[in-house]
C-alpha cells in the first residue's frame, strides 16, 4: 500500500522575533532598518548596524537585543546618554516594550516588532570545547563554525569565566590553520615595558637582560592564530604599535632593523565593552576596527542555565570520574545549581565540580545556603566559631568553616596586594569579577575594583 501522506516542510532554523527601527527625528529622519538578527548596534561609526550622521550621537551609542516580547536597550557609555521620555540611560541598560521611542542626541527612533527570523542552529551538543543544547549556545556554535571557514579578525566579548578562550581555540581548531600554532598573549599580565618584546620579539642586547634572541608571539604563531586575551588591558602606548603590525602585516623585533612578514589570524577577547572604551577615547577606534571585523558575544551562564547538567557531567568525565551524575549531584543539588546566579560563570561551575569531587558532596554556593550560620549586626554573614561548628551537621559545619576561611583569605589577599583587586586576582589566580563578587559577599572593599 502506498503512503501518500504529505511530508511536513519544517523551517531550517530557529524562528525568533526580530526588530524594526525607524528614525523619527534628526538628520537621518525617515531611515528604516529591519534587523537581520536579535541584536543590533546604533551609532556614527561604520561598524554599527544602524549608522547615523547625527554629531550628537556617539560612535558606539546604543545596543538593542530582542528577548521574547521585549527589548533590552543598553547604552554603551555614550557622551549624551540615551533617553526614554524623561528617563536617561548612560552606561546602563533597561527593558523596554515594542513601540518605544528612544532619543539619542538630536535623533529619535522607534523600536517595533520586526517579524519572524530564522536563526541557523547546528543541532550538535558539542563543538570544539563548547558544550550545550540551549538556544544561546547553539547559536554560538553556529557562529563559530561559520567563522572557522574564513580568516577574518574576531573580537570575542563576554563576562569573565564564560569561556572566551574556548571560543577562540574552537575557531582555530575548526579552520584551515588548525595544523599551525595557537599562541596566546595575556594582555593584562604582561608588563608594559616588556609588551613589545612579547608581541614582536627582541634581538640579543636590545635591553638589559636580553642575552639572546627572542621570537615574539607574531613569529611563534606564524601560519596559525594569535589569541590576544584581555585586549582591553592593552597599554595605550602599545595600541599604535599593534595597529601598525596588523595594517602592514610586518613586524620588527625590538633592537632589530629587519622587517619580517607575518601570516597570522588574530582573535581577541575582552570582558570589557570596547565600544564604550572607544567612546571614552580609552581605546583606539582604528584598532577596534581591525580587531572587531566580526564581533562574537559569549552568553553568561545565567543565560543558559539549562546547560548546567550537561556541563557538570562533561567536567566530571574530564576528570576521569565514571560515577553517575546523580551520585554526586542528586536532583535537589542540581536544582540548586540551576537557581544560582553564577557571577564567575562556567569557570565558577567547573571549580565547584572539582571541589565537590574533592569533598565527596556538593559545595555550598554562598551565604544563602544552609552554610550561613549567623548574621552580624552589620548584616554580613558570619561563620560559626570552630567549637560551635562541631555541633552542626557535616554540610553546615563545612560551609561555616569555608565561610570563615574565605573571609580570612580575602583579608590577607587584600593586604598582600595593598588593596588592588587586579593584583589580588593575579596573586590568587582567580577571575577578577569572581573575586569582586566574593569581596561583596563578605562586606569587604578595595581600590581598583572597577
Amino acid at each position: 500500500m502506498n503512503d501518500d501522506r504529505t511530508i511536513p516542510n519544517r523551517p531550517a532554523g530557529l524562528p525568533v522575533r526580530g526588530m524594526r527601527l525607524e528614525v523619527l527625528r534628526g538628520p537621518d529622519v525617515g531611515r528604516i532598518l529591519q534587523a537581520r538578527g536579535e541584536r543590533m548596534t546604533i551609532g556614527t561609526a561604520s561598524g554599527n548596524d544602524l549608522q547615523l550622521t547625527d554629531p550628537t550621537v556617539s560612535r558606539y551609542h546604543l545596543e538593542l537585543e530582542r528577548r521574547a516580547d521585549h527589548i533590552v536597550a543598553k547604552d554603551l557609555g555614550s557622551t549624551n546618554g540615551t533617553h526614554i521620555g524623561r528617563v536617561q540611560l548612560q552606561d546602563q541598560d533597561a527593558c523596554i516594550s515594542l513601540g518605544t521611542t528612544l532619543d539619542l542626541g538630536q535623533t529619535s527612533l522607534r523600536v517595533d516588532d520586526g517579524g519572524v527570523l530564522l536563526l541557523e542552529l547546528r543541532g550538535d551538543e558539542a563543538l570544539g570545547g563548547l558544550r550545550g543544547r540551549s538556544t544561546a549556545i547553539q547559536r554560538l556554535m553556529a557562529t563559530v563554525a561559520n567563522l572557522a571557514e574564513n580568516d577574518a579578525s574576531v573580537l570575542v566579548m563576554g563576562e569573565s569565566g564564560t569561556g572566551k578562550d574556548v571560543v577562540a581555540r574552537a575557531i582555530h581548531e575548526l579552520g584551515p590553520r588548525a595544523r599551525h600554532p595557537f599562541v596566546t598573549v595575556d594582555c593584562g599580565a604582561v608588563t608594559p615595558n616588556l609588551f613589545a618584546s612579547e608581541l614582536f620579539g627582541h634581538e640579543r642586547g636590545a635591553f638589559t637582560g636580553a642575552d639572546r634572541r627572542h621570537l615574539g608571539a607574531f613569529e611563534r604563531a606564524s601560519g596559525g592564530t594569535l589569541f590576544l586575551d584581555e585586549i582591553g588591558e592593552l597599554p595605550a602606548a602599545m595600541q599604535a604599535a599593534l595597529l601598525g603590525a596588523l595594517e602592514r602585516r610586518r613586524i620588527r623585533r625590538v633592537g632589530g632593523t629587519e622587517e619580517l612578514d607575518v601570516d597570522v589570524r588574530v582573535v581577541s577577547a575582552t570582558n570589557r565593552d570596547l565600544r564604550a572604551e572607544v567612546n571614552k577615547s580609552a581605546f583606539r577606534l582604528d584598532l577596534y576596527y581591525r580587531l572587531a571585523v566580526v564581533l562574537v558575544t559569549v552568553p553568561a551562564l545565567r543565560e543558559h542555565l539549562e546547560d548546567i547538567p550537561d556541563l557538570v557531567e562533561h567536567f566530571l568525565r574530564e576528570t576521569g570520574e565514571d560515577r553517575p551524575l546523580e551520585a554526586l549531584f542528586p536532583p535537589a543539588a542540581m536544582q540548586e545549581l540551576q537557581a544560582h546566579r553564577w557571577p564567575g560563570n562556567v569557570r565558577e561551575l567547573r571549580n565547584l565540580v572539582e571541589a565537590t569531587l574533592a569533598t565527596g558532596q556538593p559545595v555550598p554556593l554562598g551565604p544563602s545556603s544552609p552554610a550561613s550560620a549567623s548574621t552580624s549586626t552589620s548584616g554580613h554573614a558570619q561563620a560559626s566559631p570552630p567549637g560551635e561548628a562541631f555541633e552542626l551537621s557535616y554540610r553546615e559545619a563545612r560551609g561555616a568553616v569555608l565561610q570563615e576561611f574565605e573571609a580570612r583569605y580575602l583579608r590577607h589577599l587584600l593586604a598582600r596586594s595593598q588593596g588592588n583587586v587586579r593584583q589580588a586576582a593575579r596573586l590568587a589566580r582567580m577571575d577578577r569579577s569572581y573575586l569582586i563578587e566574593l569581596l561583596r559577599r563578605h562586606g569587604l572593599s578595595a581600590a581598583g575594583s572597577t
